[in-house]
């Protein structure tokens, strides 16, 4: 009698049910490390824009803050211009659209009446896919200090008062 060469059907579905166990285990830490991968970005971008607030203020003391994210970046110009205040060429393209790593992002000075110039700000974040791209929101104002909300809201913090409210990041 002759025995076929190759693997039986049994085997085949051994190796299957394997496999299938070792990718069960795996991706939920690959969905995890992803996580926070997205939210580490998130916490660096949000210093960078207060760091590109406090540029921008120093650089247009008469407006004062920046009104938004746009105008902190390059626009439609690339800097080939050099900076304006319209667009002072401090943050790159990507973070100045508002949406970068599964995050949406807002920078706005407020605080100045008709005529005088912005005195505080806010930059926040929140995830644009919540439990997906991230699960915490982050934000700082015009002290620089980094706020984490891990609650249940996945707005993001639209003023200084709503991100003051924020427990500070340890």
């Amino acid at each position: 009698m002759r025995r076929e060469k190759g693997f039986s059907l049994i085997e085949l579905l051994i190796v299957v049910a394997i496999i299938l166990i070792i990718a069960a285990i795996a991706i939920p830490s690959l969905l995890r490390a992803k996580i926070s991968a997205d939210e580490s970005s998130a916490a660096a971008s949000i210093r960078q824009l207060s760091t590109a607030q406090v540029t921008y203020a120093a650089s247009y003391p008469v407006i004062g803050y920046a009104a938004s994210v746009a105008t902190l970046g390059p626009g439609a110009s690339n800097c080939s211009g050099g900076p304006s205040s319209d667009n002072a060429c401090i943050i790159d393209n990507v973070l100045a659209t508002g949406s970068k790593s599964g995050y949406q992002f807002l920078s706005v000075g407020s605080g100045g009446g008709a005529g005088t110039p912005n005195i505080q700000f806010v930059s926040s974040s929140a995830p644009s896919s919540p439990g997906v791209s991230g699960v915490r929101n982050f934000c700082t104002i015009t002290d620089g200090v980094l706020r984490i909300d891990s609650g249940p809201s996945t707005a993001i913090a639209p003023d200084v008062a709503t991100c003051a409210a924020y427990p500070i990041a340890q």
